[in-house]
């Protein structure tokens, strides 16, 4: 199956001189969604595409109503708040509305004159959560760090009997999902009692961790009692994004028995502003592949594009402290790894296994991959694994050590693609800060 298509064509330059710089990101053959608004006014969120430094008002352009086609109606999904009305119409109207915005912002474009004035510098806007999000559901699909975890507790069998035949999720919390830049306080809650003691523990939170994840939103969802075919699953999703699920290791390991995870997770959840459509990661396809000694799927989860299947993204995690800061010195890189490498389910396997049992899903729901680690040291996705547990504290150039994170730490989390002869696509950024405990 090709992917490809004129929007993919790598000499294609734009008439915004920022796009054309390489490595900016956000050349044309990105064009991620996201909803933002200019600094320091009251005025309404609205959509936009990044192109370059720059970001492009699709409400404003509606409102000029340019086309007439599917492009057209995409566009006029724009017209609002959030992106929600885009996503539910579907892979058509998706790629339809990309190739017109393709068209327009390349070099040499009549629209030149028209779009200029829709054009506001990244650096003056304020993002928002791109998306109404309905529910949120968080998926465990890093068999490196369900190992790794699991040997911290269950040193002679890391892994459940159930995880290479069933995706494991969770129904997380989306009311606290906020946007890059997010700042929150520390969590409170109980801790394991002592070993000698019956009482459980209460206070803020010891053992606070970050979780890599990427964000996957759902576009055109399905009737309740529907299912999502794993051959026509892509077709529902409208694209990925950097997510950071937040944990409270502390209070996870007295609540999550038996019924997984609860406060340790619900108190915030960060994703970057911009969403990058899966036809814009289509040069970066690559073979979905598990080991031969491992189960292969059921049936309900074998897809027939198993050879594109996975996404070459890598992955990369910084930390600043307020230390670093106060110094000047940029953020440390205390971990790199890479999606495709780090996955062990693909994005169409988890929006078929979701659905299989008719559980409908609506466009704007988000899913959470679970933490992306690789099989070497420095490509872990959380602390909680970098650390060995609290036994191996990681060091920062700067002379400080963390174990798990303190107050006015802050954490950022990057993607991006890259392959020689194209431009870097970056899913951009996800920043979030820890500020001490209320009360």
């Amino acid at each position: 199956m090709s992917y490809l298509n004129e929007t993919h064509d790598p000499a294609l330059q734009s008439w915004v001189a920022s796009a054309n710089v390489a490595d900016n990101g956000f050349p044309i053959q990105n064009l991620p969604f996201g909803v933002f608004r200019r600094t320091g006014g009251d005025e309404a969120f609205r959509p936009g595409v990044a192109i370059g430094d720059q970001i492009l008002d699709l409400a404003a352009l509606a409102a000029l109503q340019p086309w007439t086609d599917a492009a057209g109606e995409a566009l006029q999904a724009c017209a609002s708040e959030k992106l929600n009305g885009l996503m539910a119409l579907g892979q058509t109207h998706w790629s339809a509305l990309r190739l017109a915005l393709s068209r327009a912002l390349r070099t040499g474009s009549t629209m030149q004159s028209a779009l200029e004035p829709l054009l506001t510098p990244m650096s003056q806007a304020q993002m928002s959560v791109p998306a109404h999000i309905g529910d949120y559901t968080d998926f465990y699909i890093s068999l490196n760090h369900a190992t790794a975890v699991g040997k911290q507790f269950r040193p002679d069998n890391p892994l459940l009997p159930n995880y290479k035949w069933v995706p494991i999720g969770y129904h997380g919390r989306a009311s606290s999902i906020g946007v890059s830049g997010q700042q929150f306080r520390r969590p409170v809650g109980q801790t394991r009692p002592p070993e000698d003691g019956a009482q459980p523990g209460f206070g803020p939170c010891q053992r606070l961790d970050y979780e890599f994840e990427l964000g996957i939103f759902v576009g055109k969802g399905n009737q309740q009692g529907d299912r999502i075919p794993v051959d026509e699953s892509e077709s529902h999703v409208f694209g990925l994004c950097i997510l950071n699920d937040w944990s409270a290791r502390d209070l996870q390991a007295w609540e999550y028995q038996p019924l997984g995870p609860f406060l340790a997770k619900n108190f915030a959840s960060t994703i970057s502003p911009w969403i990058v459509t899966l036809d814009a990661l289509a040069p970066f396809r690559a073979a979905f592949e598990r080991a031969a000694t491992d189960p292969q799927p059921l049936p309900y989860l074998q897809a027939k594009n198993a050879d594109s299947a996975a996404f070459d993204i890598d992955l990369e995690t910084l930390l600043a402290t307020e230390r670093s800061r106060a110094q000047g010195v940029e953020p440390a890189v205390i971990a790199r790894s890479n999606f495709k490498d780090a996955a062990f389910w693909n994005v169409g396997q988890l929006i078929a296994h979701h659905t299989v049992n008719g559980c409908n899903l609506a466009a704007g729901d988000l899913m959470g991959t679970g933490t992306l680690s690789g099989r070497e040291a420095g490509q872990e996705g959380s602390l909680l694994e970098a650390c060995q547990g609290g036994k191996k504290p990681v060091a920062l150039p700067w002379g400080e050590e963390r174990t798990f994170l303190e107050d006015n730490d802050e954490v950022i989390l990057r993607a991006r693609c890259s392959k020689p002869g194209y431009p870097t696509i970056s899913l951009g950024e996800c920043r979030g800060m820890v500020l001490p405990a209320k009360g």
